[in-house]
């Protein structure tokens, strides 16, 4: 379990579903022929500001050419999401302007780790293995749902902005 192995050759992030801040579900199968930005978020955390404000302006850039984040709140990093997850979007939306989806707090690490975490941590391990290290940890997905790359937290979104561009093609 957490390593590439474990994953059926036809894993892609479009077989699971997820919540979204209200709680109802999602299947990812709607963002089929999308590229994702995948990032688990923070809305107290030293790389928050610099986070929200270049994935917005990488969406406002390239959502009319199917691109979409997808934005996890995590609160598993010394508690920097803290409140509902209603409250992280709305302080997401309203200080950080995010117009992309933010859905319902999730584990990305630990046994309580949501599967769709398991999939992209299974799919791209890191130097520390399947381990997320920190909030604002990116997974750029391609438009099969194949996870094709993943970014540590100090990489800022504007600096991968070459690689979204290669996978809209």
């Amino acid at each position: 379990m957490g390593n590439s192995s474990s994953l059926p050759p036809e894993a892609s992030i479009h077989q699971y579903t997820v919540k979204d801040c209200a709680g109802k579900d999602v299947d990812l199968q709607r963002y089929k022929g999308k590229v994702l930005l995948v990032v688990n978020v923070a809305n107290q955390c030293g790389f928050t500001s610099v986070n929200y404000a270049e994935m917005a302006e990488l969406y406002a850039k390239y959502k009319n050419r199917d691109f979409e984040i997808l934005a996890f709140p995590c609160n598993q990093f010394l508690r920097q999401a803290p409140g509902t997850s209603l409250e992280v979007k709305e302080i997401a939306c309203t200080r950080f302007k995010a117009e992309y989806p933010i859905f319902q707090k999730v584990k990305v690490n630990g046994r309580d780790t949501v599967p769709v975490y398991k999939f992209l941590k299974a799919s791209k391990p890191s130097y520390l293995g399947s381990r997320i290290k920190w909030n604002f940890t990116k997974f750029l997905v391609d438009r099969e749902g194949k996870v094709i790359a993943r970014y540590s937290p100090t990489r800022n979104p504007l600096s991968i902005e070459k690689d979204i561009q290669e996978a809209l093609g």
